[in-house]
């Protein structure tokens, strides 16, 4: 599956909050969610390579999966 990180998204990650976390993490998290996402929506607890905790919020579009914003714990 594509997926598609928005710039907003990686934006983010350049913040204090999301530190340590790369698009690596988001791509595997965005692919490891089952089944469509016909509307944006938060999902929580996925781990990064590095350990930390964050959620991110996804919408399935025809491109593939399009990842709106992430967030750091």
């Amino acid at each position: 599956m594509r997926v598609i990180i928005t710039s907003h998204a990686k934006k983010r990650l350049r913040d204090h909050r999301q530190g340590s976390l790369t698009i690596d993490d988001i791509i595997t998290a965005a692919q490891l969610i089952p089944g469509s996402i016909p509307t944006a929506t938060r999902f929580r607890g996925f781990f990064a390579k590095s350990g930390r905790i964050f959620d991110i919020v996804a919408k399935d579009i025809p491109g593939g999966r399009l990842v709106i914003t992430i967030i750091g714990k």
